[in-house]
């Protein structure tokens, strides 16, 4: 038998303010670069308050793409806590990616930035996102990233 096709179900847009890049320099695989996550807000299905707790450890490869490693958590309008864990991709033309690098607004149709995320809570009241598998489709400026999750169902 065929298993059924997945479909995506919008559930939260993530809007993340970021604080300074610190960078460490390259590394054994490219340049690696922590990115504090500040605070920021959640709307959709989930709403809440981003945490002032969490980074995103890049790793910048030569070409240009940066694999993305976030950790951080939010805080529900009705008081409960929950882990994102992000990681994927964000990389398109050279030039786009050097704008980008300089803190130009782009258009994020210019350039890729997907996720995987894996969200988790000891909350009853969203025990479901512990079982469900999201994507995420971001863009870039210069102190934030706007990331739309998306539950796989």
């Amino acid at each position: 038998m065929t298993p059924p096709r997945p479909e995506l179900r919008h559930v939260a847009t993530l809007e993340v303010e970021l604080g300074p890049i610190r960078e460490m320099g390259e590394g054994r695989g490219g340049r690696r670069r922590i990115i504090p996550i500040t605070r920021g807000r959640v709307t959709g299905t989930i709403t809440g308050k981003i945490l002032n707790l969490g980074a995103d450890w890049q790793l910048v490869y030569k070409d240009g793409t940066a694999f993305l490693d976030t950790r951080y958590a939010f805080e529900t309008d009705d008081g409960a806590t929950i882990e994102v864990v992000n990681l994927g991709f964000r990389h398109g033309p050279a030039e786009v990616l050097e704008r980008l690098a300089h803190g130009e607004a782009v258009p994020p149709t210019d350039y890729t930035m997907r996720t995987s995320a894996r969200l988790e809570t000891g909350d009853p009241r969203y025990d479901w996102v512990n079982r469900t598998v999201f994507v995420g489709s971001g863009s870039r400026s210069a102190q934030a990233v706007v990331i739309d999750l998306y539950a796989v169902e």
